[in-house]
């Protein structure tokens, strides 16, 4: 379920490209952050899969967090939009854009 969930985040970003998303999860009890920007995504922790068909967020993530973070993206001073979002809170804009 969550690499369905990782396709509709891809797909958020490519109908909303002024946002850069950071999603924060728990795989096997490590922490990573992926970054999801106009439709790819990125490890922020661990290598990136050069193939695109490999999902950053694999089936067995739980998605803890949810930045939305306005583009361009600068890690050393991020503007938020929104910060620390549920799953459920993240599910309401993916359907106000209709992923």
């Amino acid at each position: 379920m969550n690499n369905f969930i990782g396709k509709r985040l891809e797909q958020y970003t490519i109908k909303r490209p002024q946002e850069v998303l950071i999603v924060t999860i728990n795989i096997a009890d490590e922490q990573d952050k992926i970054a999801i920007f106009k439709g790819f995504s990125s490890s922020l922790m661990r290598p990136t899969a050069f193939d695109p068909d490999v999902p950053v967020l694999p089936n067995e993530a739980e998605i803890i967090a949810i930045d939305r973070i306005a583009s361009p993206y600068n890690p050393e001073s991020p503007r938020y939009i929104e910060r620390a979002i549920s799953r459920e809170a993240m599910e309401v804009l993916l359907a106000e854009v209709g992923v």
